[in-house]
């Protein structure tokens, strides 16, 4: 029995892009709430470094949705997880607003939501066999 019969059919390149960039979109969001602790511990380099992160997040989320789009669009995907990526965006531009504007009340409890939601995408995504998380 060869190794690629016991692991199954090899995945298509969109769903090993979408494993990557969820995964990449989950850990740029745990670096956010690592320097968000240091701008709120009065690190003189967390604010540089959350502010720097920002970009790194809107990307990471937006090369999520694509490659969401890409698995949904080749036949094997689910929308869901198109339609569960698309908030992630939105809410990286309301939370860039709403630290820009220091409004903490909202930005930090934001920022759980999107950790949170982005473990639980990562969670369907990578538990599914074939990546299509239906």
């Amino acid at each position: 029995m060869s190794v690629q019969s016991t692991l199954g059919p090899p995945l298509h390149p969109a769903v090993r892009f979408m494993r990557v960039t969820v995964a990449v979109q989950a850990a740029v969001i745990l670096a956010q709430a690592f320097t968000a602790g240091l701008l709120l511990s009065s690190v003189p380099e967390g604010r540089t470094l959350h502010s720097a992160l920002t970009g790194a997040v809107l990307l990471a989320v937006v090369a999520n949705l694509v490659a969401a789009a890409l698995v949904w669009r080749r036949g094997g995907g689910s929308p869901r997880v198109v339609a569960q990526s698309v908030p992630m965006v939105v809410f990286t531009v309301l939370q860039a607003a709403l630290g820009a504007t220091h409004v903490r009340e909202l930005h930090v409890p934001l920022g759980v939501l999107m950790f949170g939601a982005s473990v639980m995408l990562a969670m369907r995504v990578w538990s599914a066999g074939d990546g299509t998380a239906r």
